[in-house]
């Protein structure tokens, strides 16, 4: 008779996986509450005591970690000395373990969970288990997904639970032990910035149809304690399929909106920001993030950090727009926006602030890691440089256009009022170029007069300076630090410009 060792934590499915096995033949041994939910079903089954011949104890630390237990998965059917060894000892084989570990990562999510109840989730003889057993998967069924309770009865019923079959049960077993240990070293190594190992873990949320482009796959992972303000945790209401453009461009664009507590409206394409608008409301900020650049919007990522009303809806419809989000939709602003099948509506929870951690970038053969730039420009730092004195309007509008510029890829120069953005350079290979593509784009805006300009990085020298001037620019914020700084201070006073210095740079490549 085949022998079933179960021990689950999660009890979803354990009966009917019981008493599947006792009907294909097993011999079930069972632990604490596993072997009580078993019993409470009128299914016979045998305690791990009964096999170890020694109780549990530690309060349960200590009940499956025996040679026993761990002979009995790790002996090789096909080598004699083994088989052997287990006939001396009187030790039977367990052909099949199902195994859940202790819940370790819904501990440490529970609100003000201490280490020590931390600690006390970290499971042993559970991954002890599955690890010996998946390392002898030619005769061992490892199980550690209630998923899977069905797919193994049926294997095993046809006959089908060959060596292959076995193979990717043990594969799943690896990769579930892996990412546990993994969660566990992430949890104790909180405070360790830049650890000498770095243990990181993911979860599949889905495949993608393809990646940045249709010849290459691609699928969407999230982290295994994802961020509540992230498009990983956001609730798609309609549309089609996500791609991997979108949630790039997704991700983006809720970094932009993070920055702002009033009213705003950003819509993104290729990762940059073609316009941020802010308001009163809602529809006032729309309105100035549409007219901020009503050509590049087209096709655009709009993300909404306020309620999204008929109104506000009934603008949006009559553009080709790929994705809305928002932290809610009126009931017929949502019916409106519906009629277009293809087009993604979700919710984030816009309650919830990024927090301070690590972002990743891969490389080939490797991995960048960086503190998140979440710090917040503000009038507060800013430090006037030139002769001339910004009004309180135009620091308000440099402080938005440097908020804005902090999330425009490098180079980048973005030309604002305190209200909306009017023109944005980016990516260009000189700070000039870049210059010239904002103040071309801007120079249509109505409230061009008002703009001001701001930059990522400092000017290497003074022309940035005098092209604004010859374009009607008052007032300019960079970050300063250039060994050239006093050209472009002196072509501020030259030409009347109020120039600022905000003492940080933020390249974003």
């Amino acid at each position: 008779m085949k022998t079933a060792l179960l021990s689950v934590s999660d009890k979803t499915g354990i009966v009917d996986f019981a008493k599947g096995l006792t009907n294909l033949g097993y011999r079930l041994v069972s632990t604490g509450g596993t072997k009580k939910a078993i019993e409470a079903a009128g299914i016979q089954v045998t305690a791990v005591e009964e096999i170890t011949d020694f109780p549990e104890m530690l309060d349960g630390r200590v009940k499956t970690l025996h040679p026993r237990i761990h002979a009995g998965l790790l002996a090789r059917r096909d080598v004699p000395e083994h088989m052997q060894a287990l006939k001396d000892h009187h030790i039977d084989t367990v052909d099949l373990v199902a195994v859940n570990l202790y819940p370790f990562k819904a501990t440490i999510q529970s609100e003000g969970v201490t280490e020590p109840e931390a600690i006390e989730q970290i499971d042993i003889g559970g991954p002890s288990m599955l690890r010996a057993a998946a390392k002898n998967f030619a005769d061992v069924i490892t199980v550690v997904k209630p998923t899977d309770y069905n797919h193994i009865l049926n294997a095993i019923h046809d006959g089908s639970d060959d060596f292959a079959f076995r193979r990717n049960l043990a594969l799943d077993v690896f990769r579930h032990t892996a990412a546990y240990d993994a969660l566990i070293a992430q949890y104790l190594g909180a405070d360790e910035e830049f650890p000498e190992s770095l243990t990181l873990t993911y979860n599949k949320v889905q495949s993608l149809r393809y990646g940045e482009n249709s010849h290459q796959q691609a699928a969407f992972y999230e982290d295994a304690l994802p961020e509540a303000f992230s498009i990983t945790q956001a609730k798609q209401l309609h549309g089609k399929e996500l791609s991997f453009n979108n949630i790039k461009d997704a991700d983006a664009g809720l970094r932009m909106s993070a920055e702002f507590d009033e009213p705003a409206v950003v819509a993104v394409k290729h990762m940059n920001p073609c316009g941020i608008g802010l308001g009163t409301e809602i529809g006032q900020a729309w309105d100035r993030a549409y007219s901020a650049d009503s050509t590049s919007i087209f096709g655009g990522i709009i993300i909404l950090n306020r309620n999204v009303d008929l109104a506000t809806a009934e603008k949006m419809h009559v553009l080709f727009l790929e994705m809305i989000i928002a932290p809610s939709f009126d009931d017929d602003a949502f019916e409106m926006l519906a009629k277009k099948k293809n087009l993604r509506l979700m919710t984030v929870d816009f309650n919830a602030r990024p927090q301070t951690a690590l972002e990743t970038v891969s490389v080939m053969g490797g991995l960048l890691c960086q503190e998140q730039d979440l710090v917040h420009e503000s009038i507060a730092n800013f430090k006037v440089v030139s002769e001339k004195q910004p009004t309180e309007q135009e620091l308000k509008a440099l402080e938005f256009a440097q908020i804005v510029a902090k999330h425009v890829k490098s180079n980048s120069i973005v030309v604002a009022t305190d209200q909306m953005t009017l023109g944005i350079g980016a990516g260009q290979m000189n700070r000039v170029g870049s210059a010239q593509i904002a103040i071309k784009q801007a120079e249509a805006a109505e409230t061009y007069d008002q703009a001001v300009l701001a930059s990522d990085a400092y000017f290497p020298m003074g022309d940035s300076v005098e092209f604004a001037a010859e374009h009607g620019i008052k007032a300019i914020v960079e970050p300063g630090g250039s060994i050239r700084d006093q050209d472009s201070i002196d072509n501020a006073n030259k030409y009347g410009i109020a120039l600022v210095f905000s003492g940080r740079r933020h390249f974003r490549h």
